[in-house]
């Protein structure tokens, strides 16, 4: 069974090609807001989005429903819906620059939408009290770009920072779970060493580390190929296998590198210009006929995506 974005279907037949195009708040584009990289007289930018979900087979353990987010004039989600699927490697892809690292934070509870929801194994993150939020991350495990560790620490004490910070576990606890989790990410030689000892690859290998201690339901990771070289780059997408392979959970994915998604990816969902294109299971979407999806997913240099 396919689902469609219900505020995309018909817009097509239903708008005047010569008026502005309006969102679904209201907001008229050029007048209220803009969409970087889109020419704001574009009457149809969204010609391309079907808004389609191809059936995963699952549940949804993370539902975003008609996000918006805009900073200033620029509207960077722009009625956004998408369901990431429980058990799965979900990869979102898109443009750099399309609004991927703003859909983590909202997630998460670090931005707050405009209008719309994010809903985590059924609860809304945006209505929840500054407690329940701070309950609710405890489910989060998140690695980003750099593996954000801490300077001043070294790699043992930065794994076991979420540990001493969120729970009531003893040291002899929490050096048995660092070392587990260290040992899984190939680091048990490592756990002295200070983050400028390491190379980036070991950098983000503590990081996934870190974000595994407090066995969290989700993990999400924001370009976690960003700087490798290749090789390093497909020995952590084996290790992020791996890894969910064995604890299971959501497993969300921001990035752009189509190697990536082939080698790591369940569930695809592809995001342009603020709105989910299209998603669903990875072989599908590989064989999408949609034109922006086909281009993208085949890096195609002739289709609707250009360099301007």
């Amino acid at each position: 069974m396919s689902m469609e974005d219900p505020t995309q279907v018909g817009d097509a037949e239903a708008r005047d090609p010569n008026a502005p195009y309006v969102g679904g708040d209201g907001a008229v584009m050029g007048r209220d807001f803009v969409i970087p990289g889109v020419d704001p007289a574009e009457p149809d930018p969204y010609r391309f989005h079907t808004g389609r979900k191809r059936d995963h087979g699952g549940t949804d353990a993370i539902e975003i429903i008609d996000l918006v987010k805009q900073f200033g004039r620029a509207r960077i989600l722009n009625g956004l819906n998408l369901g990431l699927p429980e058990d799965q490697v979900s990869m979102v892809l898109g443009p750099s620059g399309t609004g991927k690292s703003v859909l983590i934070k909202h997630i998460v509870g670090l931005l707050y939408p405009d209008s719309g929801d994010v809903l985590v194994h059924g609860e809304s993150i945006p209505n929840m009290t500054d407690d329940e939020l701070f309950d609710v991350r405890k489910k989060f495990g998140l690695l980003f770009q750099d593996g954000a560790l801490f300077g001043s620490m070294n790699i043992y004490d930065n794994t076991a920072f979420p540990l001493r910070q969120h729970t009531d576990k003893s040291e002899e606890e929490i050096g048995e779970i660092v070392n587990r989790r260290l040992k899984e990410v190939g680091l048990s030689e490592a756990i002295y060493k200070m983050p400028n000892e390491l190379s980036g690859g070991m950098r983000k290998r503590a990081g996934f580390a870190r974000a595994l201690v407090l066995d969290p339901a989700i993990v999400m990771f924001d370009e976690p190929d960003s700087g490798l070289d290749p090789v390093r780059t497909a020995l952590l997408c084996e290790l992020i296998r791996e890894v969910h392979a064995e604890n299971g959970g959501c497993y969300l994915v921001i990035s752009h590198d189509l190697g990536t998604a082939r080698r790591i990816a369940d569930f695809i969902a592809v995001l342009w210009n603020g709105k989910i294109v299209e998603s669903g299971p990875k072989e599908e979407l590989f064989d999408s006929e949609n034109p922006f999806v086909s281009q993208f997913l085949n890096a195609d240099v002739t289709g609707p995506l250009s360099m301007d």
